[in-house]
């Protein structure tokens, strides 16, 4: 899922997933014969405890490409660093034209971010961020740009192991 081999992929058995519908696309295709009408529908799927996952489904009929968008987001399964309700460092990720910062804010601030990378943000289990979206509002972009930004969070231990100093330094200097 967008090129990293760092991330650490989940598998969803038995995990209690709860999927939200970021957007449907009616498409439509000319033919000879008049207009041919799809759907493609971009959903993301969650545990509240930083596993998620988005996928893409498309069909003839909205509830069909939802599921199949369901489908697809759970063979997707990541796992992204969540610490106090929030994420350790900031971060920004481009996909396309969507340009994506999220930062940590501290506890009671909330999520602070627009439709759909609140979708995402929400469903990692994440209460307390700030955002910023710029460029693209795509919303195919947007999803992929901040799942790009929230895979390149590291957890603490991966850095001070990486730095050879105690999990303390890490945080207080």
């Amino acid at each position: 899922m967008l090129g990293f081999d760092n991330i650490e992929r989940v598998k969803p058995g038995g995990l209690e997933l709860a999927d939200r519908l970021v957007s449907v696309n009616r498409v439509t295709k000319v033919t000879k014969g008049g207009r041919a009408f799809g759907f493609s529908a971009i959903v993301v799927v969650g545990n509240n405890d930083g596993i998620i996952g988005f996928g893409l489904g498309k069909s003839k009929e909205v509830a069909s490409a939802i599921s199949k968008a369901v489908d697809d987001a759970k063979k997707n399964l990541v796992k992204v660093p969540v610490i106090n309700n929030t994420i350790p460092h900031q971060t920004s990720a481009r996909y396309g034209g969507a340009d994506i910062f999220l930062r940590p804010a501290s506890a009671g601030t909330g999520v602070i971010a627009g439709g759909v990378v609140r979708i995402v943000v929400e469903s990692a289990g994440i209460k307390d961020i700030l955002s910023k979206s710029k460029g693209s509002s795509n919303p195919h972009n947007v999803v992929k740009a901040t799942f790009k930004a929230l895979l390149e969070v590291r957890k603490p231990e991966e850095i001070a192991r990486m730095r050879g100093i105690s999990l303390d330094k890490v945080f207080n200097g």
